[in-house]
């Protein structure tokens, strides 16, 4: 009887120690991911694709066995563009669902909020849907990152276009949250390293829809090109009433307004407008065939046009996929960030850029390219454009 009980003790202390060793949020079976994103606020559209394209990528993982014998399963949360709820968002997948990452997190200001809590319960923020540069600084594991920080984005490519033209008197409207006050830094920046002042600057708070007072001041300091730091509704919503009063300089988004519906609701008025890019915009018409049979197979799917923000969700699931599989079956946050440091992806069928991470360097990919809405569509105006060299 004492043998069987020992026998017996020895056996559930070994399952014990198994589960102990299992990784968080994997199974004999499945891999947990969750994503935090905008289903409710002022950029549910950006959202809403972002959850469709993430599902999609998961869909087709899953119809191909999955990685490494088991299946994925996402979770998604709404933050409705708020900090706050992006942090409870977090703690509810961490906490509850017990994920494995968290991916394309989507926002800045909603990372930042955030990030802080996936670090202490090490649980990777991967590729997420944001631009700051402590999503990938200072260097640590659970940290990677998708794009260029807005202060580096920013710099790049109002030196493109300060190359491209002598401009005389620079404006910023800018978010008031951290995507905002970055981006605005990146501007204030180079321009002092060319000698120059920012010539006026005003800001609005997140989900506004008045921008009278704002392009009133800028038209008042002259400005002839104006940096523009919003995301969909209210970049829309402030390039409209400097056209309705009368007010026409250049205007250079972000990545952020990057989007199909910038031309699609803002018609006429968006015309000519600038923005940066690092991920490609589908087109039905696009002249990569990838391109076309991945838009036709989303639509299909979801019955809506794919967006840009379908393109980023899908890319970081489809290349966390292909990292944890070099991770081999034996999946923990150890064995996945050896392989991501020992992975590096070039450019895939759909036009995204490579990935390649570090120890050191945890920002997946270092460039932007500029484009212009003409005739109502995004055309590429650059190749990858070098960093501009400049600090806070």
């Amino acid at each position: 009887m004492l043998r069987r009980n020992l026998i017996t003790t020895a056996l559930l202390l070994g399952a014990a120690g198994l589960a102990l060793a299992q990784a968080k949020g994997v199974s004999d079976s499945e891999i947990v991911l969750g994503t935090i994103t905008d289903l409710s606020g002022p950029i549910a559209n950006y959202g809403k694709e972002s959850r469709n394209g993430m599902n999609m990528a998961v869909e087709e993982i899953n119809a191909k066995g999955g990685i490494q014998g088991r299946k994925i399963r996402l979770v998604v949360e709404d933050h409705g563009y708020e900090p706050k709820r992006a942090v409870l968002a977090a703690q509810k997948l961490v906490t509850q669902e017990n994920v494995f990452a968290i991916l394309g997190h989507l926002g800045t200001a909603t990372n930042m909020a955030a990030l802080p809590f996936l670090i202490e319960n090490k649980v990777f923020n991967f590729m997420p849907q944001g631009a700051s540069k402590d999503l990938y600084e200072p260097p640590i594991p659970y940290k990677v990152a998708l794009a260029p920080s807005y202060f580096s984005m920013s710099a790049s490519t109002l030196d493109f276009m300060m190359k491209k033209k002598p401009y005389k008197r620079v404006g910023v409207i800018y978010q008031d949250d951290d995507y905002g006050r970055e981006a605005f830094e990146g501007v204030e920046a180079y321009l002092k390293a060319k000698g120059m002042a920012v010539a006026e600057k005003t800001t609005y708070k997140r989900g506004a829809t008045d921008f009278s007072s704002q392009m009133a001041r800028l038209k008042a300091a002259n400005c002839d090109l104006v940096f523009n730091a919003s995301t969909l509704r209210e970049f829309i919503g402030s390039v409209g009433e400097a056209r309705k009063i009368g007010f026409s300089p250049d205007f250079l988004g972000t990545a952020a307004n990057y989007s199909q519906q910038v031309p699609t609701l803002g018609g006429a008025a968006m015309e000519g407008v600038y923005g940066a890019t690092f991920i490609p915009l589908p087109y039905a018409d696009d002249a990569n065939p990838a391109v076309r049979e991945w838009f036709a197979a989303y639509k299909k799917r979801f019955g809506d046009d794919p967006g840009l923000y379908s393109m980023y969700a899908y890319y970081a699931m489809t290349t966390f996929a292909k990292v944890a599989d070099k991770a081999g079956r034996k999946l923990t946050a150890e064995s996945f960030n050896a392989a991501m440091e020992a992975t590096k992806l070039g450019p895939d069928a759909l036009g995204n850029p490579g990935f390649n991470v570090s120890k050191e360097n945890r920002l997946s990919n270092q460039k932007v390219r500029m484009t212009q809405i003409v005739n109502g569509k995004w055309v590429l105006a650059s190749e990858y454009l070098e960093p501009v060299g400049v600090s806070k």
